[in-house]
């Protein structure tokens, strides 16, 4: 691309990731600091780590990149992907900091004294942060590759490495600071280029995003295809495009209408155009997904295992709200200018690109445009580290406590290894998938196994061990068999098509419904310490003994 800054800029982000993680070093030294950080984080230290390692590839690439695609209707991502904290404040923050322990499988144990139970819970967490850490380090090779013209393999394997690097020799203590000052980066890393768009905007004298004709090339244009796709040429003929076939458009030509894609002005601006009980049962599954799935990721959660006491924790909730709901007002600018300035990324199939090459098409190759892109994508690489620390802790706390059994610094060092090399070898296979899909899909297994599991868990004394784990195994199976026949299985249409690619909407009630009537039948079976237990979740800190 010829942008220098780019690379400067992505080494600069990457170097002081590794700085600030050999700051955090010198303070991890059990495996409590590890783990929880020794319980010592402060609420907003807190919020704005969780803020760094919430916002992933999907938040600060796909979510503009779908709009971009889709219009209004995907908004709900953003709306869930924010709202989910709600539902964390109101029924899990507090009592899961409460309960004492270190990781969801620890949580399982405690409160329903199974072992069963929390080895299902270690598969779930870890099938559950791999394949969330794929997208990340799929994000980061398209960063690279779209922006500097390096291979797809580079930018995965550079975030893989750094993350891992980090996560091993400082656990949770170093990464906390890694993601705080993150997040911020993020923020401006969108923010600012954003103003300058907006003025770019108004100086064009304000192009209208959706014109009667559609998405138009402002100037000359030669596309070349990256993904296999379905053009609808103007005579009314399809025709059939393969990666690297190369299109020519003229300035103010309408961008051909693409199988799949919102080309037409009121479909891409009005919700539910299509008007079907496939595409509102998609929205509503959809948002059950992203608002029920954040109380479920093992990676958020973990985090409130930090904190000192559950008030502390509510705070941080709170302070979250505010930062999350913040950053998502960015993407939606990206998206709509997108189809202004980059509408040839609707026949690529890079949408998830809008926001690397919005601020050079919007700008120009002047020293503006290269700076603002080179800024761009240092917040694209700082949310690919950041989110993949969170989820490698994650997932090497439960590697080391419960697959090696060694819950001690050396065996966290060794599971963080190990968790990091698997995502790593799919994300080097698969990059052509969208980013925000498979986020969503990760979303959808949480909100059909963890969150029924900790929300009857803590709220319904009659829960069983073997509710929950029937409950955990089917609703979970059934969201994580719809999401490997979405991502590796054949094309499907029509209600098939709907219910596996958004499947929240029948798997989370199945789970509810099946713990539910599980542990009925097996209520002889109840923990003999479930009183006990209960008051230690919801008791106060302040008024124990």
């Amino acid at each position: 691309m010829g942008n220098g800054y780019v690379a400067s800029a992505i080494v600069a982000v990457t170097l002081i990731t590794v700085g600030i993680g050999f700051y955090g070093l010198r303070l991890a030294r059990t495996t409590s600091d590890f783990l929880v950080a020794s319980r010592a984080v402060s609420p907003t230290w807190n919020a704005a780590a969780i803020g760094g390692e919430y916002l992933s590839a999907a938040s600060f690439l796909g979510v503009a990149g779908l709009i971009l695609k889709h219009g209004v209707d995907v908004l709900w991502y953003p709306v869930g992907f924010a709202a989910g904290y709600l539902a964390l404040l109101l029924f899990v923050a507090a009592p899961l900091r409460r309960s004492g322990a270190f990781t969801l499988p620890d949580f399982c144990e405690l409160r329903l004294g199974s072992r069963r139970l929390r080895t299902l819970a270690t598969a779930f967490v870890i099938f559950i942060g791999w394949l969330y850490l794929v997208p990340q380090l799929q994000g980061a090779g398209l960063t690279m590759a779209t922006l500097t013209g390096s291979p797809y393999p580079l930018g995965a394997l550079l975030v893989a490495a750094v993350v891992t690097a980090n996560v091993a020799l400082g656990g949770m203590r170093a990464i906390t600071f890694v993601q705080a000052f993150q997040y911020w980066l993020k923020l401006t890393a969108l923010a600012i280029p954003a103003i300058f768009l907006v003025l770019q905007w108004q100086a064009d004298a304000r192009p209208a995003v959706t014109p009667p004709e559609g998405p138009t090339f402002r100037t000359a244009t030669t596309v070349v295809v990256e993904h296999p796709a379905t053009l609808a040429l103007p005579d009314g003929q399809l025709r059939q495009v393969r990666p690297g076939d190369e299109l020519t458009f003229a300035a103010g030509q309408p961008v051909p209408d693409v199988a799949g894609v919102a080309t037409d002005p009121a479909d891409w601006l009005l919700p539910g155009t299509e008007a079907d009980d496939q595409g509102l049962f998609t929205t509503y599954s959809l948002i059950l997904a992203t608002f029920l799935g954040t109380m479920g990721l093992p990676h958020v959660l973990a985090r409130f295992y930090t904190n000192p006491d559950g008030a502390a924790a509510r705070r941080t909730t709170l302070v979250v709200l505010a930062l999350v709901g913040a950053f998502y007002l960015l993407p939606t600018v990206y998206g709509a200018l997108g189809r202004i300035y980059t509408p040839h990324l609707l026949l690529t199939g890079e949408t998830d690109a809008v926001v690397l090459l919005l601020p050079g098409a919007a700008l120009g190759t002047g020293t503006t445009g290269r700076l603002l892109a080179a800024l761009v994508a240092a917040g694209a690489f700082a949310a690919f580290l950041s989110t993949s620390s969170g989820l490698l802790t994650s997932v090497a706390g439960v590697i080391s406590t419960d697959v090696l059994g060694r819950g001690s610094v050396r065996g966290f060092r060794l599971a963080t290894v190990l968790a990091g090399s698997v995502p790593t070898v799919f994300a080097l296979n698969v990059s052509g998938l969208e980013v925000s899909q498979v986020v969503g899909l990760a979303f959808a297994v949480a909100a059909s196994s963890f969150c029924p599991l900790l929300v009857l868990g803590i709220w319904w004394r009659g829960l069983t061990a073997r509710g929950a784990a029937v409950g955990v195994l089917v609703g979970g199976g059934a969201a994580a068999g719809a999401v490997l026949v979405t991502v590796l299985g054949p094309p499907l249409a029509g209600w098939p098509a709907a219910l596996l690619a958004q499947p929240a909407a029948w798997t989370v009630p199945l789970a509810f419904t099946v713990m539910v009537a599980v542990s009925t039948a097996t209520r002889r079976s109840v923990p003999t310490d479930v009183g006990a237990t209960m008051l230690r979740l919801h008791t106060p800190e302040a008024l124990r003994p």
